[in-house]
Protein backbone atom coordinates (compact mmCIF):
# COMPACT_ATOMS: atom_id res chain seq x y z
CA UNK A 1 0.00 0.00 0.00
CA UNK A 2 1.36 3.47 -0.84
CA UNK A 3 2.51 5.63 2.05
CA UNK A 4 0.08 8.53 2.35
CA UNK A 5 1.94 10.43 5.07
CA UNK A 6 3.33 13.80 3.91
CA UNK A 7 7.05 13.70 3.16
CA UNK A 8 9.36 16.39 4.52
CA UNK A 9 12.60 15.78 2.62
CA UNK A 10 15.92 16.33 4.38
CA UNK A 11 19.03 16.52 2.21
CA UNK A 12 22.30 15.09 3.55
CA UNK A 13 24.93 13.56 1.28
CA UNK A 14 25.69 9.93 2.00
CA UNK A 15 22.72 9.86 4.41
CA UNK A 16 25.10 11.16 7.09
CA UNK A 17 23.27 11.50 10.39
CA UNK A 18 20.07 9.99 9.00
CA UNK A 19 18.41 7.25 11.05
CA UNK A 20 17.12 4.87 8.37
CA UNK A 21 15.79 2.08 10.59
CA UNK A 22 15.61 0.62 14.08
CA UNK A 23 17.69 -2.34 15.27
CA UNK A 24 18.12 -4.50 18.36
CA UNK A 25 21.45 -5.89 17.15
CA UNK A 26 24.46 -3.58 17.44
CA UNK A 27 24.46 -0.26 19.26
CA UNK A 28 27.20 2.02 17.94
CA UNK A 29 27.65 4.96 20.33
CA UNK A 30 30.01 7.17 18.38
CA UNK A 31 30.34 10.03 20.82
CA UNK A 32 31.14 7.67 23.71
CA UNK A 33 33.34 5.28 21.75
CA UNK A 34 31.22 2.28 22.72
CA UNK A 35 29.94 -0.75 20.81
CA UNK A 36 27.32 -3.15 22.14
CA UNK A 37 25.81 -6.29 20.63
CA UNK A 38 22.21 -6.82 21.78
CA UNK A 39 22.97 -4.68 24.83
CA UNK A 40 26.23 -6.40 25.81
CA UNK A 41 29.45 -4.35 25.83
CA UNK A 42 31.96 -5.51 23.23
CA UNK A 43 34.67 -5.64 25.94
CA UNK A 44 32.68 -8.23 27.90
CA UNK A 45 31.85 -10.31 24.83
CA UNK A 46 35.48 -10.45 23.72
CA UNK A 47 36.58 -11.61 27.16
CA UNK A 48 33.78 -14.08 27.89
CA UNK A 49 32.36 -15.42 24.60
CA UNK A 50 33.42 -17.40 21.56
CA UNK A 51 32.66 -16.35 18.01
CA UNK A 52 30.03 -19.09 17.74
CA UNK A 53 28.25 -17.67 20.81
CA UNK A 54 28.20 -14.28 19.08
CA UNK A 55 26.68 -15.87 15.97
CA UNK A 56 23.88 -17.26 18.15
CA UNK A 57 23.50 -13.93 19.97
CA UNK A 58 23.06 -11.95 16.75
CA UNK A 59 20.71 -14.45 15.11
CA UNK A 60 18.53 -14.93 18.20
CA UNK A 61 19.04 -11.66 20.11
CA UNK A 62 20.05 -13.54 23.26
CA UNK A 63 22.96 -15.65 24.43
CA UNK A 64 22.67 -19.43 24.06
CA UNK A 65 22.36 -22.15 26.65
CA UNK A 66 25.01 -24.88 26.60
CA UNK A 67 22.65 -27.14 24.64
CA UNK A 68 21.72 -24.40 22.16
CA UNK A 69 25.37 -23.56 21.50
CA UNK A 70 26.15 -27.23 20.87
CA UNK A 71 23.22 -27.39 18.45
CA UNK A 72 24.43 -24.33 16.53
CA UNK A 73 27.98 -25.66 16.36
CA UNK A 74 26.75 -28.97 14.97
CA UNK A 75 24.48 -27.19 12.48
CA UNK A 76 27.34 -25.07 11.13
CA UNK A 77 29.88 -27.90 11.04
CA UNK A 78 27.55 -30.17 9.10
CA UNK A 79 26.98 -27.57 6.36
CA UNK A 80 30.51 -26.75 5.25
CA UNK A 81 30.65 -28.80 2.05
CA UNK A 82 30.51 -26.90 -1.23
CA UNK A 83 28.56 -28.00 -4.31
CA UNK A 84 30.86 -29.33 -7.04
CA UNK A 85 29.94 -26.49 -9.47
CA UNK A 86 31.43 -23.98 -7.01
CA UNK A 87 34.71 -25.90 -6.89
CA UNK A 88 34.68 -26.17 -10.69
CA UNK A 89 34.18 -22.41 -10.94
CA UNK A 90 37.16 -21.77 -8.66
CA UNK A 91 39.31 -24.07 -10.79
CA UNK A 92 38.36 -22.40 -14.07
CA UNK A 93 38.22 -18.77 -12.89
CA UNK A 94 41.11 -16.50 -13.76
CA UNK A 95 43.74 -16.72 -11.06
CA UNK A 96 44.19 -12.96 -11.19
CA UNK A 97 40.68 -12.37 -9.83
CA UNK A 98 40.62 -10.81 -6.37
CA UNK A 99 39.32 -13.14 -3.64
CA UNK A 100 36.38 -10.82 -2.95
CA UNK A 101 35.35 -10.97 -6.61
CA UNK A 102 35.47 -14.77 -6.54
CA UNK A 103 33.55 -14.87 -3.25
CA UNK A 104 30.88 -12.50 -4.54
CA UNK A 105 30.33 -14.61 -7.65
CA UNK A 106 30.42 -17.91 -5.75
CA UNK A 107 27.76 -16.75 -3.27
CA UNK A 108 25.55 -15.70 -6.17
CA UNK A 109 26.13 -19.10 -7.81
CA UNK A 110 25.19 -20.93 -4.60
CA UNK A 111 21.70 -19.48 -4.92
CA UNK A 112 21.27 -21.30 -8.23
CA UNK A 113 21.71 -24.68 -6.54
CA UNK A 114 19.45 -24.10 -3.53
CA UNK A 115 15.73 -24.76 -4.00
CA UNK A 116 15.05 -23.30 -0.56
CA UNK A 117 15.21 -19.80 -2.05
CA UNK A 118 11.59 -20.28 -3.16
CA UNK A 119 10.46 -20.61 0.47
CA UNK A 120 10.66 -17.39 2.56
CA UNK A 121 10.47 -19.43 5.78
CA UNK A 122 13.92 -20.88 4.96
CA UNK A 123 15.75 -17.53 5.15
CA UNK A 124 17.44 -18.29 8.47
CA UNK A 125 18.51 -21.78 7.36
CA UNK A 126 20.00 -20.35 4.18
CA UNK A 127 21.76 -17.70 6.25
CA UNK A 128 23.31 -20.37 8.47
CA UNK A 129 24.47 -22.26 5.38
CA UNK A 130 26.20 -19.14 4.11
CA UNK A 131 27.89 -18.49 7.46
CA UNK A 132 29.23 -22.07 7.31
CA UNK A 133 30.29 -22.01 3.65
CA UNK A 134 31.84 -18.54 3.22
CA UNK A 135 35.05 -19.44 5.15
CA UNK A 136 35.41 -22.61 3.09
CA UNK A 137 35.03 -20.68 -0.18
CA UNK A 138 37.66 -18.12 0.83
CA UNK A 139 40.20 -20.77 1.85
CA UNK A 140 39.57 -23.13 -1.06
CA UNK A 141 39.73 -20.40 -3.71
CA UNK A 142 43.06 -19.23 -2.30
CA UNK A 143 44.54 -22.74 -2.28
CA UNK A 144 43.31 -23.45 -5.81
CA UNK A 145 44.93 -20.22 -7.03
CA UNK A 146 48.19 -21.24 -5.34
CA UNK A 147 48.07 -24.73 -6.87
CA UNK A 148 47.71 -26.39 -3.47
CA UNK A 149 45.65 -29.41 -2.51
CA UNK A 150 42.31 -28.92 -0.73
CA UNK A 151 42.29 -30.14 2.89
CA UNK A 152 39.20 -32.20 3.68
CA UNK A 153 36.28 -30.59 5.49
CA UNK A 154 36.29 -31.40 9.20
CA UNK A 155 33.49 -31.33 11.78
CA UNK A 156 35.65 -31.40 14.92
CA UNK A 157 36.87 -27.79 14.73
CA UNK A 158 35.28 -24.44 15.59
CA UNK A 159 34.87 -21.78 12.90
CA UNK A 160 38.22 -20.02 13.42
CA UNK A 161 40.23 -23.24 13.79
CA UNK A 162 38.57 -24.80 10.77
CA UNK A 163 39.36 -21.79 8.59
CA UNK A 164 43.03 -21.94 9.58
CA UNK A 165 43.04 -25.69 8.85
CA UNK A 166 41.65 -25.12 5.36
CA UNK A 167 43.88 -22.12 4.66
CA UNK A 168 47.19 -23.60 5.80
CA UNK A 169 46.58 -27.34 5.52
CA UNK A 170 48.17 -27.97 8.91
CA UNK A 171 46.74 -28.59 12.36
CA UNK A 172 45.62 -25.16 13.63
CA UNK A 173 47.67 -23.53 16.37
CA UNK A 174 45.36 -22.89 19.39
CA UNK A 175 46.94 -19.46 19.97
CA UNK A 176 46.31 -18.41 16.37
CA UNK A 177 42.77 -19.78 16.45
CA UNK A 178 42.00 -17.80 19.61
CA UNK A 179 43.34 -14.61 18.03
CA UNK A 180 41.30 -15.11 14.86
CA UNK A 181 38.21 -15.94 16.94
CA UNK A 182 38.59 -12.62 18.79
CA UNK A 183 38.93 -10.76 15.49
CA UNK A 184 35.75 -12.43 14.20
CA UNK A 185 33.86 -11.23 17.29
CA UNK A 186 35.07 -7.65 16.87
CA UNK A 187 34.03 -7.55 13.20
CA UNK A 188 30.71 -9.40 13.53
CA UNK A 189 28.34 -6.44 13.28
CA UNK A 190 28.50 -2.65 13.31
CA UNK A 191 25.20 -0.88 12.84
CA UNK A 192 24.15 0.51 9.47
CA UNK A 193 27.56 0.39 7.79
CA UNK A 194 27.71 0.53 3.99
CA UNK A 195 27.55 -3.21 3.28
CA UNK A 196 24.83 -3.85 5.86
CA UNK A 197 22.78 -0.95 4.53
CA UNK A 198 23.21 -2.13 0.94
CA UNK A 199 22.15 -5.66 1.93
CA UNK A 200 19.11 -4.34 3.82
CA UNK A 201 18.08 -2.31 0.78
CA UNK A 202 18.35 -5.45 -1.35
CA UNK A 203 16.38 -7.73 0.99
CA UNK A 204 13.73 -5.03 1.47
CA UNK A 205 12.57 -5.81 -2.08
CA UNK A 206 11.79 -9.36 -0.80
CA UNK A 207 14.49 -10.96 -2.91
CA UNK A 208 16.43 -13.99 -1.58
CA UNK A 209 19.22 -14.22 1.00
CA UNK A 210 21.87 -15.05 -1.61
CA UNK A 211 21.15 -11.86 -3.57
CA UNK A 212 21.38 -9.71 -0.44
CA UNK A 213 24.64 -11.28 0.76
CA UNK A 214 26.07 -10.89 -2.76
CA UNK A 215 25.23 -7.19 -2.50
CA UNK A 216 26.94 -6.98 0.89
CA UNK A 217 30.13 -8.63 -0.39
CA UNK A 218 30.27 -6.36 -3.42
CA UNK A 219 29.93 -3.34 -1.15
CA UNK A 220 32.50 -4.53 1.39
CA UNK A 221 34.96 -5.01 -1.48
CA UNK A 222 35.30 -1.24 -1.86
CA UNK A 223 38.50 0.30 -0.42
CA UNK A 224 36.55 2.87 1.57
CA UNK A 225 34.77 0.11 3.48
CA UNK A 226 36.43 -3.29 3.81
CA UNK A 227 39.62 -2.84 1.84
CA UNK A 228 41.34 -0.43 4.23
CA UNK A 229 43.25 -3.08 6.19
CA UNK A 230 44.95 -4.26 2.99
CA UNK A 231 46.05 -0.67 2.38
CA UNK A 232 47.37 -0.45 5.95
CA UNK A 233 49.70 -3.43 5.62
CA UNK A 234 50.84 -2.18 2.19
CA UNK A 235 51.69 1.14 3.88
CA UNK A 236 53.64 -0.60 6.65
CA UNK A 237 55.61 -2.61 4.09
CA UNK A 238 56.34 0.56 2.12
CA UNK A 239 57.62 2.31 5.25
CA UNK A 240 59.82 -0.68 5.98
CA UNK A 241 61.43 0.35 9.25
CA UNK A 242 60.42 2.30 12.34
CA UNK A 243 62.86 5.15 11.66
CA UNK A 244 61.09 5.90 8.35
CA UNK A 245 57.65 6.40 9.87
CA UNK A 246 57.75 10.12 10.66
CA UNK A 247 59.06 11.29 7.28
CA UNK A 248 56.62 8.99 5.47
CA UNK A 249 53.59 10.26 7.39
CA UNK A 250 54.78 13.88 7.08
CA UNK A 251 54.92 13.45 3.32
CA UNK A 252 51.43 11.97 3.24
CA UNK A 253 50.00 14.81 5.30
CA UNK A 254 51.77 17.50 3.25
CA UNK A 255 50.28 16.02 0.07
CA UNK A 256 46.88 15.84 1.83
CA UNK A 257 46.72 12.09 1.26
CA UNK A 258 44.65 9.78 3.43
CA UNK A 259 46.28 7.68 6.10
CA UNK A 260 44.37 4.42 5.80
CA UNK A 261 43.05 2.94 9.02
CA UNK A 262 42.78 6.29 10.77
CA UNK A 263 39.53 8.08 11.61
CA UNK A 264 35.94 6.85 11.51
CA UNK A 265 32.64 8.16 10.14
CA UNK A 266 30.83 7.45 13.41
CA UNK A 267 33.30 7.36 16.30
CA UNK A 268 34.41 10.76 17.57
CA UNK A 269 36.81 9.13 19.99
CA UNK A 270 38.75 5.87 19.90
CA UNK A 271 37.12 2.99 18.02
CA UNK A 272 36.38 0.56 20.90
CA UNK A 273 37.48 -2.40 18.76
CA UNK A 274 40.96 -0.99 18.11
CA UNK A 275 42.47 -1.58 21.60
CA UNK A 276 41.49 -5.26 21.50
CA UNK A 277 43.01 -5.71 18.05
CA UNK A 278 46.14 -3.87 19.17
CA UNK A 279 46.41 -6.18 22.19
CA UNK A 280 46.24 -9.36 20.12
CA UNK A 281 48.50 -7.84 17.45
CA UNK A 282 51.17 -7.18 20.10
CA UNK A 283 50.77 -10.70 21.41
CA UNK A 284 51.18 -12.39 18.04
CA UNK A 285 53.80 -10.08 16.54
CA UNK A 286 55.98 -10.83 19.57
CA UNK A 287 55.12 -14.53 19.31
CA UNK A 288 56.42 -14.71 15.73
CA UNK A 289 59.44 -12.51 16.50
CA UNK A 290 58.39 -9.52 14.37
CA UNK A 291 57.45 -6.75 16.83
CA UNK A 292 58.37 -4.02 14.35
CA UNK A 293 54.92 -4.13 12.75
CA UNK A 294 53.18 -3.13 15.95
CA UNK A 295 55.88 -0.58 16.83
CA UNK A 296 55.47 1.10 13.44
CA UNK A 297 51.70 1.00 13.81
CA UNK A 298 51.84 2.63 17.24
CA UNK A 299 54.14 5.37 15.97
CA UNK A 300 51.85 6.11 13.02
CA UNK A 301 48.82 6.23 15.32
CA UNK A 302 50.59 8.63 17.71
CA UNK A 303 51.68 11.02 14.93
CA UNK A 304 48.28 11.11 13.24
CA UNK A 305 46.45 11.52 16.56
CA UNK A 306 48.66 14.47 17.52
CA UNK A 307 48.62 16.22 14.15
CA UNK A 308 45.19 15.40 12.73
CA UNK A 309 43.17 14.50 15.86
CA UNK A 310 42.28 11.16 14.26
CA UNK A 311 42.29 7.84 16.09
CA UNK A 312 43.00 4.33 14.83
CA UNK A 313 39.96 2.40 13.63
CA UNK A 314 39.22 -1.32 13.38
CA UNK A 315 41.16 -1.68 10.11
CA UNK A 316 44.40 -0.22 11.44
CA UNK A 317 45.44 -2.94 13.88
CA UNK A 318 43.57 -5.78 12.17
CA UNK A 319 46.17 -5.49 9.40
CA UNK A 320 48.97 -6.47 11.80
CA UNK A 321 46.79 -9.19 13.33
CA UNK A 322 46.14 -10.92 10.01
CA UNK A 323 49.69 -10.44 8.76
CA UNK A 324 51.12 -11.94 11.95
CA UNK A 325 48.83 -14.95 11.48
CA UNK A 326 50.43 -15.60 8.10
CA UNK A 327 47.28 -14.67 6.18
CA UNK A 328 48.08 -13.31 2.69
CA UNK A 329 47.28 -9.61 2.30
CA UNK A 330 44.91 -10.21 -0.61
CA UNK A 331 42.66 -12.21 1.76
CA UNK A 332 42.29 -9.49 4.41
CA UNK A 333 38.97 -8.15 3.11
CA UNK A 334 37.64 -11.67 2.60
CA UNK A 335 38.43 -12.37 6.28
CA UNK A 336 36.32 -9.31 7.09
CA UNK A 337 33.49 -10.87 5.06
CA UNK A 338 33.78 -14.14 7.00
CA UNK A 339 33.50 -12.28 10.30
CA UNK A 340 30.68 -9.99 9.15
CA UNK A 341 28.57 -12.76 7.56
CA UNK A 342 26.69 -13.49 10.80
CA UNK A 343 25.94 -9.81 11.25
CA UNK A 344 24.68 -9.52 7.69
CA UNK A 345 22.38 -12.51 8.10
CA UNK A 346 21.05 -11.20 11.42
CA UNK A 347 20.45 -7.74 9.96
CA UNK A 348 18.60 -9.20 6.98
CA UNK A 349 16.36 -11.35 9.16
CA UNK A 350 15.62 -8.30 11.29
CA UNK A 351 14.79 -6.25 8.19
CA UNK A 352 12.17 -8.81 7.21
CA UNK A 353 10.54 -8.76 10.65
CA UNK A 354 9.01 -5.35 9.89
CA UNK A 355 9.89 -4.67 6.29
CA UNK A 356 9.53 -1.43 4.38
CA UNK A 357 11.24 -1.09 1.03
CA UNK A 358 13.95 1.58 1.03
CA UNK A 359 13.11 4.44 -1.33
CA UNK A 360 14.97 7.68 -0.56
CA UNK A 361 14.70 10.73 -2.79
CA UNK A 362 17.35 12.52 -4.83
CA UNK A 363 17.83 16.24 -5.23
CA UNK A 364 17.76 17.03 -8.93
CA UNK A 365 20.59 19.37 -10.01
CA UNK A 366 20.36 19.05 -13.81
CA UNK A 367 19.14 21.56 -16.42
CA UNK A 368 15.86 23.35 -15.76
CA UNK A 369 13.39 22.80 -18.60
CA UNK A 370 15.73 23.24 -21.59
CA UNK A 371 14.09 23.92 -24.94
CA UNK A 372 13.67 20.73 -26.95
CA UNK A 373 14.98 20.98 -30.50
CA UNK A 374 13.99 18.12 -32.85
CA UNK A 375 16.97 16.36 -34.40
CA UNK A 376 15.86 17.35 -37.90
CA UNK A 377 16.10 21.03 -36.93
CA UNK A 378 19.68 20.65 -35.65
CA UNK A 379 21.08 20.35 -39.17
Amino acid sequence: MPDTEPIKPIFTKGLKGVIANESELSDVRGEEGRLLYVGYEIEDLVELCSHEEIIFLLLNKRLPTVEELAGLQQRLRNDRDLPQPILDFFKTATKSARPMSALRTAVSMLGMYDDRTKDPSQMKEIGLSLIAKIPVMVAYYHRICEGLDLPPIRTDLDEASHFLWLLKGTEPDPNEAEILDTSFILHADHGMNASTFAARVTISTLTDMYSAITTAIGTLKGPLHGGANEAVIDMLKEIGEEENVESYIDGKLERKERIMGMGHRVYRTLDPRAPHLRRIAIRNCQHIGEPKWIRMSDKIAKIVRERKKLNANVDFYSASVYYSLGIPTKLFTAIFAIARSSGWVAQLLEQLEDNTIYRPLTKYTGPSEPMFVPMIDMR
